[in-house]
């Protein structure tokens, strides 16, 4: 396609202004006419080159994987066959799901040479999108049009949960100050744990760690160490239905989810234990259980392009496929977010997992509610709407303590606390050998 460039509006706004001063001076008719004739002729045949310039070659070096949120470059490969400079502009398509920062891109080329430009990307969603055009302008050589076509690039992009949560686990974990967010170390105590080694007792031990013969053979106190048992598997059980589309913050409650499944498979793994997955709500997805850090690589092409569907969840028919797919006992833990309408369908589901599995539950609360409580109180409706709030909670409390007395690990947590919440948890049961 053939556009008429800026220098074209401007030299045709100079005849207009000709044609004016023509109406006034009739005699300069002829000359106004021969210039007008001589610049559409010109015209023509740069419009024509523009037409005949070989197209340029385009290549775009897109990273395949990115996290969401975090800003990227992508850097286009142009090369030019054509025996002139070229003016070029250039506009990639990228996918809406991308926030693009220095577009349209505008360079010259010299002759039979080639330019490698860049801007930037920045993910706002999950998921496998791809590039498919970009768009190219041309200046012709008296610059009065632009040459104007679409180049095919197609380029696939894989948007991932964002990594900082594991990278920063994993550097406080080094400099042993997890602490900072919220991750309890204790020492370890009782049974249900493997032995590890014998060494030298140390102040603080307690007297059933001594073990007597290795003691009488040194002729000093030597005490039995311990470590959290290993080879055992964890089943994370996440609901995609439509009440995990809730969202505080810039995050839905199923990207709190997403965070704090991949961290807490991150640590689990780093035990020793397997992870597995499953999902329901609408889609349904299915990972057994794995050991090594290939499993997590293998969660993450499972989970990255997963989103909340409307359905409604089906907690009877979960548990009945996990039964069915999972034989060997594990800890079981179901991401929800818990109404107090669920009760009928969800006890008989848990206590069907509780039967093989040892089973935690955690369901997300809505911060908004909690906020909507701290705001004062200054009409009959604000206090009415409180009222019907924590009526509401108080409902969802009577419901997880019901979960509790039947001998299931419940939480009831804010979904920017999950990921702490669930890996303390998960550091308590294995610590106590309940699994």
């Amino acid at each position: 396609m053939i556009l008429p460039a800026r220098r074209s509006f401007y030299i045709l706004t100079g005849f207009l202004a000709a044609a004016l001063v023509v109406s006034f001076y009739p005699d300069l008719q002829t000359l106004w006419l021969l210039a007008l004739g001589l610049w559409v002729v010109n015209a023509t045949y740069d419009a024509w080159r523009a037409w005949r310039t070989p197209r340029i070659t385009l290549s775009r070096d897109v990273p395949h994987s990115l996290p969401v949120g975090i800003q990227r470059n992508v850097s286009l490969h142009i090369t030019q066959d054509s025996q002139r400079p070229l003016t070029i502009e250039l506009f990639d398509h990228a996918p809406a799901e991308l926030a693009v920062q220095g577009l349209p891109l505008r360079f010259s080329l010299a002759p039979n040479t080639f330019a490698q430009p860049q801007y930037s990307i920045r993910p706002v969603e999950r998921g496998r999108y791809e590039y498919q055009i970009a768009q190219a302008r041309v200046l012709s050589p008296l610059q009065l049009w632009w040459h104007d076509y679409k180049l095919a690039v197609p380029s696939e992009l894989r948007i991932y949960p964002n990594f900082a949560a594991i990278a920063q686990y994993t550097l406080l974990a080094t400099d042993n100050k997890l602490s900072q967010i919220g991750i309890r170390k204790q020492r370890r105590r009782g049974e249900g744990q493997d032995f590890h080694q014998l060494r030298e007792y140390r102040a603080g031990d307690s007297l059933r760690q001594i073990d007597w013969k290795a003691t009488a053979r040194m002729y000093k106190a030597i005490s039995r160490e311990y470590q959290d048992e290993r080879d055992q598997e964890i089943i994370l059980l996440m609901d995609c239905g439509h009440r995990m589309q809730a969202r505080d913050g810039a995050l839905s409650h199923f990207d709190h989810t997403l965070n704090a499944a991949l961290l807490l498979a991150y640590v689990a793994l780093r035990q020793g234990d397997a992870v597995g997955l499953g999902t329901f709500g609408g889609t349904q997805r299915w990972l057994p259980a794995r050991k090594g850090h290939y499993a997590l690589n293998q969660l993450l092409n499972a989970l990255y392009d997963l989103q909340p569907t409307p359905q409604a969840p089906d907690y009877s028919q979960a548990a009945t496929e996990l039964l069915v797919r999972q034989k060997k006992r594990a800890l079981v833990i179901l991401v929800t977010n818990l109404r107090d309408e669920d009760t009928e369908d969800l006890m008989p589901a848990l206590h069907l997992l509780r039967r093989r599995h040892l089973l935690l539950l955690a369901s997300m609360r809505e911060q908004a509610l909690d906020k909507a409580l701290q705001t004062p109180v200054d009409k009959l409706e604000q206090a009415i709407e409180q009222a019907a709030i924590m009526n509401y909670l108080q409902q969802r409390q009577t419901t997880l303590e019901k979960i509790r007395r039947s001998g299931i690990h419940a939480l009831d947590v804010a979904p920017d606390h999950l990921s702490t919440a669930l890996i303390n948890r998960y550091l308590d049961i294995k610590r106590s050998g309940a699994l």
